[in-house]
């Protein structure tokens, strides 16, 4: 399975915020969003990975974007990840049930947890660039969601 590619629609999926409500495909429209799809919070790449972007993150609004990370870790694991890093990009479960928007997407590993990718949606709800990492452990560089945003 590969990820989405650019001219699809995004499917049909729910996920959880960290207040428990839900963000569906719904949430996509109007705005320029980044899925950001991690293996696991708290592991190294993960870690660096969020902290990277973060550390960009105004440049990413500025040019109109939205980045949420996405990942098979409960809410409640998420939420303490984010603290923990200091992050404000908000994060998103696909704990229940486990993976059904990251099979959705093409980025379910079959470990059980997402393949590390990066899926950009446009106003309209269509994907308008992907990237999926050649292994969960390589980390994808910011200039990869600006080179995104830009095509």
């Amino acid at each position: 399975m590969s990820v989405l590619q650019p001219g699809t629609p995004a499917p049909e999926f729910k996920l959880q915020r960290e207040d428990g409500e839900a963000f569906t495909q719904d949430d996509l429209k109007g705005r320029t969003t980044v899925l950001v799809f991690y293996p696991f919070a708290f592991s190294p790449v993960c870690t660096d990975q969020l902290n990277l972007y973060e550390e960009v993150l105004d440049q990413f609004t500025a040019q109109g974007a939205t980045l949420y990370g996405v990942s098979c870790d409960s809410s409640w694991t998420q939420r303490a990840f984010k603290e923990k890093l200091g992050v404000t990009i908000e994060q998103l479960s696909d704990f229940e049930p486990k993976g059904a928007t990251c099979a959705a997407f093409g980025v379910l590993h079959e470990g059980g947890f997402p393949q590390r990718a990066l899926v950009i949606v446009g106003p309209d709800g269509t994907i308008t660039w992907s990237y999926q990492a050649p292994s969960p452990g390589d980390l994808p560089g910011a200039n990869l969601i600006f080179d995104g945003l830009a095509a």
